[in-house]
């Protein structure tokens, strides 16, 4: 029997965490609109909003030895150490640059370029910027390149998958944490463990940038390579990629300031305002945190917020699936199909991807839009979705991505337009 989820989180500490977003319900251009499309970006933090904007006030440098310039300073270095408290990591290097897919191109050379090994493996559902960054430089370094296929019903990669692909002589494991097609939420503990014992030295390195918002994420536990994340994904601003790099990966030459230690990877001064940003992402964490442990050790703040929220958005892809007392499920609305679904929902975060028998799926994103939601399609002809999409034989899909903040009257609502939009009630 399939596992019943319930709501962890109160009334009033729902109330509290919708306070603290903009546009949760509504937004400068819609009375009303409910934005379940957090694969394609996150609502934003007010305080992120707000502490970006008071940072970028100022003109100084960080290395300059004035008041002004000291407070940019450490806002920088706390930003720094809230990143390595976010992914638990002790020791190597933060890189960054404009954009994740960026980081994952500067981190993938530098492994590439360095490592020894013969072979690259990675999968289909990884997002371009890790998959193409390895097929790139594959070719530029002359390894090969090596692709996992992924479980047509659980839209996941198997761990027997990429051991059938890893071997002694693999460089690197590049892949996804959470797709953010299917929702499938690799076994990346199993499948470190596993590929480690197949090749203890292969380089491993994670697109966590979907995963970020949905649940923890461990560096040093997993013993990984290099992570990379985007803030704007979970709560914060776009325009920075973060990234964390190992003791072995920090040191291999890669592009920088000569004169500067050799595990240095940031290029030029940094934008204190980012580092303030995700400041307050951790600190909105802890606040999360708090309702759930007496702890005031941050890790462990981040930890049970990510665990309680991975565990509310459980609950809430329970509802999708199955309904409520007010709403038929989207597995029992007729004329509506679900991808990937499997009962056991523990390996999934909470991206639905749907699609309708009697219209294509751009129409049907229209059609939710008319009903106040945002969803988006993924389609073959997206070079961000393509290969993923004929990897499963399918044209498109609507992917459907709440978060924790959404509650169930949304979720009520969404069904109902859903069966609305099943029956085809506009024509």
């Amino acid at each position: 029997m399939a596992k019943v989820y319930e709501n962890i989180f109160s009334e009033e500490l729902t109330k509290q965490i919708r306070d603290r977003f903009y546009f949760v319900d509504k937004d400068d251009f819609t009375d009303k609109r409910v934005y379940f499309e957090n694969s394609g970006g996150s609502l934003r933090l007010k305080s992120v909003v707000e502490a970006s904007s008071y940072v970028m006030r100022f003109p100084e440098s960080s290395t300059r030895p004035n008041k002004a310039a000291k407070f940019l300073l450490e806002t920088i270095n706390g930003g720094k150490d809230d990143f390595k408290k976010f992914i638990n990591a002790s020791k190597g290097s933060i890189v960054t640059n404009f954009t994740a897919s960026r980081v994952l191109f500067n981190i993938t050379e530098a492994i590439l370029c360095n490592a020894p090994g013969s072979n690259v493996v990675t999968t289909c559902l990884d997002h371009p910027g890790s998959y193409d960054s390895a097929k790139y430089y594959c070719n530029k370094y002359n390894k090969e390149f090596r692709e996992c296929k992924a479980n047509p019903v659980t839209g996941g990669i198997d761990v027997s998958e990429v051991l059938d692909k890893v071997d002694k002589d693999t460089c690197l494991l590049s892949m996804i944490y959470t797709s953010n097609i299917t929702g499938a939420a690799m076994d990346v503990e199993a499948i470190i463990s596993e590929v480690r014992k197949v090749n203890p030295s292969v380089y491993i390195l994670l697109d966590a940038v979907q995963r970020a918002p949905h649940g923890v994420i461990d560096f040093d536990k997993l013993q990984l390579d290099g992570v990379v994340v985007a803030p704007y994904k979970f709560f914060g601003n776009r325009g920075i990629g973060l990234g964390f790099v190992s003791e072995r990966v920090a040191s291999f030459p890669h592009e920088k300031i000569t004169g500067k230690s050799p595990d240095v990877w940031e290029l030029g001064s940094a934008d204190a305002s980012d580092f303030a940003s995700f400041s307050k992402i951790i600190e909105y964490l802890c606040f999360l945190g708090s309702h759930f442990t007496d702890s005031k050790d941050k890790r462990t703040l981040i930890a049970t917020a990510m665990h309680k929220i991975e565990f509310q958005e459980k609950f809430l892809l329970y509802s999708l699936l199955e309904g409520t007392p007010n709403a038929k499920g989207l597995r029992y609305i007729d004329g509506v199909t679900v991808h990937f679904d499997t009962e056991d929902l523990a390996s999934k975060d909470l991206i639905i991807a749907i699609s309708f028998d009697s219209m294509d799926c751009s129409s049907a994103v229209r059609l939710y839009d008319k009903e106040n939601y945002i969803v988006f399609e993924r389609l073959a002809s997206s070079p961000y979705s393509k290969r993923m999409m004929d990897a499963f034989g399918l044209e498109g899909i609507i992917r459907v991505s709440p978060m924790h903040f959404n509650d169930l009257e949304e979720i009520e609502g969404f069904l109902i337009a859903s069966e609305k939009i099943a029956k085809n009630k506009y024509v």
